[in-house]
Parts: structure tokens; C-alpha cells; sequence
């Protein structure tokens, strides 16, 4: 798993400050007045709204669509081979964004967001290959626990990228110090500033080339190879190298003989197994594919808003100081520490509780216990909101806010990736699973949108410039709690199965009595 699969975790806090020296260029010790004229005075330090949003929201979009068209291409082609373009997509597409120049302000963002689509496309297909291949390689007693490992994985990711953000912004920092933006607006921002924020999205390309090898050297699952292309003997095959037996006793077939096999198999199975558009597939899964998407779904609102706007709660209780008391590439450390120390105490313990206690405890379980104590937090916070802004109290919001995390990822964000990997079959698996995982995106991009605007000051005077009066930053944490508790309700609809193996849950065995003894000694050991 590509630590880049974080990108629940995106960081626009950090990209937002460091686009301002391409966004108001006269800020720079040498102005570049060649490319935007020079205002009077700047009265602010945040991104106009449009910037923002296509910022947080494009990459979002391409995640979307990836999640769909990928899961989709899984199940037709293959999952290894698929997993392989998602990759190369994703390191392309890092090293793109950091490159993205032009002669003007709006070129940069406008090549920005393209390759960010891009990267995000590529992100979205990793989401339900990645829990797919995993959930057929697993066996039934430790599922679970791999599942939720190879999703807990960008926990160190997101640790990876506070960490990078921290050591370049803090060397550029030492190396190029700037007034205040309250002292001199436009020398706050040093024309080196531009290079931090494209060195971390650059960064982000490593971990994922250095996974490239070992995607490609894994054999493709045997639960696709026997029970979706029929191919029962390649399946053995594979299987026997996975758990290093020795393959001749299931010998694989000649090349050419392949062909006819998968040929035959669908001819003989596959005609008379329903598909996803089908009342067969409605009566059997339909509520649990309605369960994987709702809950995912208001999950992602929920998480994303808080996630991607951390800099503006933060600043909000006072826990990072006004941005017009720092520099640009001051802000920019300060938010990385801040975002480093909660995923270090709340995020990545999180996920690796959920790895401990998933085959323990059960997914129903955690995802109703993460749902509870989300919706209980976020109400602790919302309610006495005041008391925490309070500088003495400051303190406490952080903690409750890092317990926020801790049961997001001890709780929902895992198992709403888990379980649409293990209850549908295998013909599909990989198309529910990005179903599921585009529902979630879906309420991403709601969360990251709406969150941009509803939590402006009620208080016309206190908006910030460009946007209109929202609900404020308490009542939005009111209706991230109200989003929690919808999750929890619709976290009935899905079932739990932990102990049960796939084609259990699936009801495959059920499907194709004939086709089952084929397959049985190709999976027996998965």
C-alpha cells in the first residue's frame, strides 16, 4: 500500500499558504510585476473563494471518477494488472503538480488542478484495488486485520508528508527570513517560497515509485483467476507459488490452452450469474451496497470537513496564531507541526487499533463504537464552544479534537474501506468497492466545499474577503456531529463478516454449485 493513499488526508492547509507567492506575486522582495499588477495594499492572506475551492475540490473529482472507472476496469481486466496503471498515473502525476508553471498566476493553478485531477484519478483507483487484492489473498481468520493494515498504512504517510512539510518549510525558514505580513505585507512572502510547496508535492511521488517492483512481481489473485476469468489450474498455479508449494503437482496450462479455459468458463458460468443492474443483485446486496455507500458517505463529510480545515479550527480557538502575525513560509511550519502532532497522538494510533481489534471485536463493532464516540466528541466540542476558545482551555479542545481522530480511524474511516472488499462477489468486488469508496468522495467533496463557506463568521465584519456569512464554525461542528449520528443509523444496513470467508458472504457457492468444484482446491487455502 502507497502511503499516497492517504489522500483522505490531503493537506490543503499547507498547499493553500504556499500558492500565495504565484497568487499575489507582489508580496515578494522582487516583485513580479509582469505577471499580476500590483495592488495598493492586501488586506488579506487567504485564497479568493474560486482558488480555494478548485484547489481542495479538483483532486477530490478525480479521486471520484478513478474509484469508479478503476474498480470498475478491476473486475474486467484483472486486479493486478489495473493496479500497475494506478501507480505509474499517481507518480506521474505527483511530479507534474510541482512542475506546474506558466507565465501567469492563473496558468500555475490551472496546471495545478489538471495534474491534481490526474493524481487524484490515480489515488481513486488505489482504493478499491488495493482492498480487493488484499481480501482475496487474506485467509477468513486474519482478513481483517491485513485489510485494515494495508488502509492503515497511510497513517504513516500522512506522518511522512507532516514531517517532510515540517523539515523543508523550517530549512527555507532559516535560510530566507521575512518580516511579518503585519509588519510588510509584501515581504512576508519571499519569492522562495513558491519552491515549498512543489519540493512536498514532488516528495510524494517517492513512496509510490518505490512500491513498483513489488506490484508488479505479485501474482494476480486466484479468487479473480478461478471465479472470474475460470481458470481454475492458473488459479492452483498461482496459488501453490503464493504459499510456496511446489506448483507441479497443479501444473499451469500452456498458453494456449488458457484462453479456451476462460472462454469456456464464462460460456458455462458466467451467462447465468446476475449482474450489478439486476433484481437478483438487488434482492441479495442491494441493502448492503445502500449500507457501504450511506455510511461512507456521511463519514467523508464529516471527516473531510474537519480534516481538510484544520489550520482554520486551529486558528479559530486561537491554537495557531493570526496569520498576520507570521510570515508565509513561518504559517506553513507552524500548520505542518500542528498537523503532525494530531496524526501522531489520534490518527495513526487509530488505524493500527482498528488493525488489532478488527478480527477481535468484529467490524459491525468498531464502525458503531468510532460512529458513537465521533458523534459524542464533536457535540463536546460544538456545545461549549466559547469555553474552549478561551486561551486557558485551548489545550482541552486540542485533546478532544485528537480523540475526534483517534475514533474516526479506530472506527469508520477502516472499516468503511474493509468491508465492501469482503461482502460482495468476486466478479463485482472491485466495482462495489468503488461504488462504496465514490460515495465517500462524494460526501468529501460536500464536506470540503461546504465547509470552505458554512463555517464564515455570522458576523459580516469578521468574513473573511470574498466569501459571504455562513454558519460559523461552531454550528459546523454541530452539523458534522448530525452527519456521525446518520452514519451510525445506516451502519445497520451493512453486515458483519468477521470469521466468514468470501464466498460465505458473497453467496457464490450458492450461485454456481457446479462451477464450485472446480474452484475449491484453487481457494481452499485462502
Amino acid at each position: 500500500m502507497v502511503p499516497l493513499h492517504g489522500h483522505r488526508h490531503r493537506r490543503h492547509g499547507l498547499l493553500h499558504r504556499r500558492l500565495r507567492p504565484l497568487l499575489h506575486p507582489h508580496r515578494h522582495k522582487t516583485p513580479r510585476s509582469h505577471l499580476l499588477p500590483r495592488p495598493r495594499r492586501p488586506q488579506t492572506r487567504h485564497l479568493p473563494p474560486n482558488i480555494s475551492a478548485a484547489v481542495n475540490g479538483v483532486a477530490l473529482c478525480g479521486t471520484l471518477a478513478g474509484q469508479l472507472f478503476f474498480g470498475w476496469l478491476g473486475d474486467k481486466m484483472g486486479r493486478k494488472r489495473v493496479y500497475g496503471m494506478t501507480l505509474m498515473l499517481m507518480v506521474i502525476s505527483s511530479i507534474a503538480s510541482g512542475l506546474s508553471f506558466s507565465n501567469s498566476a492563473n496558468g500555475v493553478i490551472a496546471t495545478l488542478c489538471f495534474f491534481r485531477f490526474w493524481l487524484g484519478f490515480g489515488i481513486g483507483g488505489d482504493y478499491p484495488l488495493s482492498a480487493t487484492i488484499m481480501s482475496e489473498y487474506a485467509n477468513k481468520k486474519t482478513r481483517g486485520a491485513f485489510i485494515a493494515a494495508v488502509f492503515a498504512m497511510q497513517g504513516f504517510g500522512i506522518l511522512t508528508a507532516g514531517v517532510v512539510g515540517i523539515i523543508v518549510s523550517a530549512g527555507f525558514k532559516h535560510k530566507y527570513p521575512a518580516p511579518s505580513y503585519a509588519q510588510d505585507p509584501s515581504g512576508s512572502t519571499v519569492s522562495q517560497a513558491d519552491y515549498v510547496w512543489r519540493i512536498i508535492l514532488m516528495f510524494g511521488a517517492v513512496p509510490a515509485a518505490l512500491t513498483y517492483y513489488w506490484r508488479m512481481k505479485m501474482p494476480e489473485t486466484a479468487r479473480y483467476t478461478a471465479l472470474v476469468a475460470r481458470n481454475a489450474k492458473l488459479a492452483a498455479s498461482d496459488m501453490s507459488k503464493k504459499i510456496q508449494k511446489n506448483p507441479a503437482s497443479q501444473a499451469c496450462p500452456p498458453r494456449g490452452d488458457r484462453g479456451g479455459a476462460r472462454e469456456a468458463g464464462r460460456a458455462d458460468g458466467q451467462s447465468s450469474s446476475f449482474g450489478l443492474f439486476t433484481k437478483a443483485f438487488m434482492r441479495r446486496h442491494g441493502l448492503h451496497l445502500l449500507g457501504t455507500t450511506t455510511t461512507w458517505f456521511f463519514f467523508d463529510i464529516a471527516f473531510y470537513s474537519s480534516n481538510l480545515f484544520q489550520k482554520d479550527i486551529f486558528s479559530a480557538v486561537g491554537w495557531l496564531p493570526k496569520a498576520t502575525s507570521m510570515n508565509t513560509i513561518e504559517e506553513a511550519y507552524r500548520i505542518a507541526r500542528a498537523q503532525t502532532l494530531i496524526a501522531l497522538c489520534g490518527t495513526v494510533p487509530g488505524y493500527w487499533f482498528t488493525v488489532a481489534f478488527i478480527d477481535v471485536i468484529g467490524r459491525f463493532a468498531i464502525q458503531v463504537m468510532g460512529f458513537v464516540f465521533m458523534t459524542g466528541f464533536l457535540l463536546a466540542l460544538a456545545i461549549p464552544y466559547h469555553h474552549w476558545t478561551e486561551k486557558s482551555n485551548r489545550i482541552g479542545f486540542v485533546v478532544l479534537y485528537g480523540f475526534t481522530f483517534f475514533f474516526s480511524n479506530f472506527g469508520p474511516n477502516a472499516t468503511t474501506f474493509v468491508v465492501p472488499a469482503e461482502i460482495f462477489p468476486a466478479r463485482m468486488r472491485s466495482t462495489c468497492h468503488g461504488i462504496s469508496a465514490a460515495a465517500g468522495k462524494a460526501g468529501a467533496i460536500i464536506g470540503a466545499f461546504g465547509f470552505l463557506y458554512a463555517a464564515q463568521s455570522q458576523d459580516k465584519a469578521k468574513v473573511d474577503k470574498g466569501y459571504s456569512p455562513g454558519i460559523g464554525v461552531r454550528n459546523s461542528i454541530f452539523f458534522l456531529a448530525a452527519c456521525s449520528f446518520l452514519g451510525l443509523l445506516f451502519t445497520f444496513f451493512v453486515p458483519e463478516s468477521n470469521g466468514k470467508s468470501l464466498e460465505e458472504m458473497s453467496g457464490e457457492n450458492e450461485e454456481d454449485e457446479s462451477a464450485r468444484s472446480g474452484t475449491e482446491a484453487a481457494i481452499r487455502a485462502v
